[in-house]
């Protein structure tokens, strides 16, 4: 089974207005609400590919309500814990020539709602997935990732991480089975210009010295490059698309290339799928559906020559 954490999930409002002017009223275009959250939107994409897992992490208030069943109306289920103060956070994203975001709060997070998740986390057992992603809300430890890696240390789950520097280097000692930065994450963890695929493998192999067991970097419109736990080095070029959205790209990378690797045991499909994935919610207004997904794969397996099956299926 496989389980996301979103200690700080949103309502995401995203709205297109066509030249956005601050201090002026402007009407939009397009608008949308998502249940926004780095874990959520990878249990999403998830859906999108046939696998199940369930989203862990807190609500509260009426927002919390409504977050709740909308994720639970797309067939995804949320194991959430609702606490007392506060409510879940309303993100605002606009969309015009420059993307600009207002984020909410969040609720208070008690000592004792975190026991509870540890509680929860608990339970998980061997062959499990467990996805840490995302910031941890200020009312919460630093160390919050590492408390739940250490809680599950040697109990055979497997650890995805997909968080900033000391969020993610402070876990490493667990040795999570992959973690994904991209290109700046690694420029602001080894505090040096990085210019070439060199420099990325470089410092993949002093996070893999560190403990990770796999190292998945993206990289943008120069696609993404894995360092695999066997040691071998698999690079893939990115999709062609127009892009339209940059939120959630990366979560639908880590989704696609988990997907990729339950379904086959193959890094390389594995990556394959991860970058149609993110690819196909990079060329969405938000994240990607199946028949895009599907569409994307088989471009980009086109494109690289690789021989793929239905990896959406």
């Amino acid at each position: 089974m496989i389980y996301t954490v979103t200690l700080n999930p949103a309502l995401d409002y995203t709205i297109q207005v066509d030249h956005f002017q601050l201090g002026k009223v402007n009407r939009t275009q397009r608008e949308n609400l998502f249940a926004g959250g780095k874990g959520i939107n990878v249990s999403w994409i998830l859906n999108e590919l046939g696998i199940k897992s369930t989203v862990l992490g807190f609500t509260a208030g009426f927002t919390g309500h409504k977050l709740c069943t909308m994720i639970e109306q797309q067939g995804i289920a949320a194991d959430f814990i609702h606490v007392a103060n506060g409510m879940t956070r309303i993100n605002v994203k606009i969309k015009s020539e420059q993307e600009s975001e207002i984020n909410g709060m969040g609720p208070v997070i008690e000592t004792s709602d975190f026991n509870d998740l540890c509680f929860k986390i608990g339970a998980l057992k061997k062959g499990d997935f467990l996805i840490l992603s995302g910031s941890i809300p200020s009312c919460m430890p630093f160390n919050t990732y590492e408390i739940i890696m250490k809680q599950l240390e040697n109990t055979g789950v497997c650890i995805v991480v997909d968080a900033e520097k000391s969020l993610l280097m402070n876990g490493l000692k667990y040795h999570p089975f992959l973690i994904k930065p991209n290109k700046e994450e690694l420029e602001q963890i080894f505090e040096i210009p990085i210019e070439n695929s060199s420099q990325i493998i470089e410092c993949a192999k002093k996070l893999q010295q560190m403990g990770a067991r796999n190292v998945l970097v993206s990289m943008a419109n120069q696609g993404a490059l894995l360092l695999a736990e066997n040691g071998q080095i698999y690079s893939m070029q990115a999709a062609d698309g127009k892009m339209m959205n940059s939120v959630g790209a990366g979560d639908s990378m880590v989704a696609g290339f988990l997907a990729g690797w339950i379904k086959t045991a193959s890094y390389e499909k594995a990556l394959l799928l991860g970058s149609a994935c993110g690819g196909a919610t990079a060329f969405s207004y938000g994240l990607a559906e199946k028949s895009l997904i599907r569409e994307v794969l088989y471009s980009l397996a086109q494109k690289t020559q690789m021989n793929c099956e239905d990896l959406t299926e």
